[in-house]
């Protein structure tokens, strides 16, 4: 008989396949368990599969009573409230740079696209305003990438894939995190210097209260009139209202964005902006990326169903 495994978070069906030839998925569709499932249910589950960003407190915990390992899908761990599931004796696993080549990769194209204007580019040719040759501003020479100042905010594994990355197209690196690394790359002493730095910002942090809205007001208008900001990491990071106002003021040239303060992400003021490009949190969506991070979901449920420690754990929790 298999393991019984709770599906916390709403994930497409393709996602657990692997998953569900190991285990017995109890799949509620994004909804609360109690909604869902009965208590009985409920009561011999042992495990549960999230996505990192999901909220999960102690409440939806005591719901499942013999729960002993929570697993997210992901690099991310933010949703889970590591201070309920420690007091609970819960072990909590994700997948640490299972996707990190993948969100790299999309954090060098949203720099591209955003100051190559690749958008406004490519409406140019399906209006016809190129071959009517109408003139337009947005198709004015831009800055290229040699000797352009790329600043990374976090060094982890993918901040370091993309300090790699666009190091290849002759750029100037440098970075700040909250410690410094063995790295080649410049460090700067605060995330304010390099903003003042970089003329353009990547945003490669984890979610908590210490970089909630670190990237605010201050931090757009050091960064410039001429300087783009890419985040690729999570829509908290970044003030939102505070990134609308300096984009209807030209307080900054655009922005890349992959993740936002809500998602999914409904039109509004940031939809408009052409000197924006915007993804749907697509950074680790690439087959790879996926079979990498069920690797990790695998590895840590087996391990946890056979007595043995989480080897994706998260660290302090």
């Amino acid at each position: 008989m298999l393991n019984k495994v709770l599906i916390y978070s709403r994930f497409p069906k393709a996602m657990m396949l692997r998953i569900g030839e190991r285990f017995e998925l109890m799949d509620g569709g994004g909804k609360p368990p109690a909604e869902v499932f009965t208590a009985d249910q409920l009561a011999d589950v042992r495990a549960m599969i999230t996505a990192g960003g999901t909220p999960l407190g102690g409440t939806i915990m005591d719901t499942m009573p013999k729960l002993g390992a929570i697993v997210c899908y992901g690099t991310g761990y933010d949703g889970v409230d590591l201070a309920a599931a420690a007091q609970r004796k819960i072990a909590v696993g994700h997948s640490p740079a299972a996707n990190a080549a993948a969100v790299a990769d999309l954090a060098v194209t949203l720099m591209l696209a955003v100051t190559r204007r690749l958008l406004p580019a490519d409406n140019y040719v399906r209006s016809g305003n190129w071959s009517d040759v109408k003139p337009s501003p947005l198709m004015r020479p831009q800055p290229g990438n040699p000797g352009r100042r790329v600043g990374i905010y976090g060094m982890g594994e993918i901040g370091r894939k993309i300090a790699a990355r666009v190091a290849a197209f002759e750029t100037d690196v440098a970075y700040f995190s909250r410690s410094r690394h063995d790295v080649s790359y410049r460090y700067l002493p605060s995330l304010e210097a390099l903003a003042e730095w970089c003329g353009v910002l990547m945003i490669a942090v984890r979610a908590g209260a210490d970089t909630h809205h670190a990237v605010d007001a201050n931090i757009l208008c050091k960064l410039g009139k001429d300087g783009y900001v890419v985040n690729i990491s999570r829509g908290s990071v970044i003030d939102e209202e505070a990134l609308v106002a300096a984009l209807t003021d030209e307080t900054i040239a655009g922005a890349g964005l992959d993740v936002y303060e809500k998602e999914p992400h409904a039109p509004d003021a940031l939809t408009a902006f052409p000197n924006v490009v915007l993804t749907p949190h697509i950074g680790g969506h690439t087959l790879e990326s996926h079979t990498a991070m069920q690797d990790c979901v695998i590895a840590n449920l087996e391990a946890f169903f056979a007595g043995e420690p989480l080897p994706y754990a998260v660290r302090g929790a």
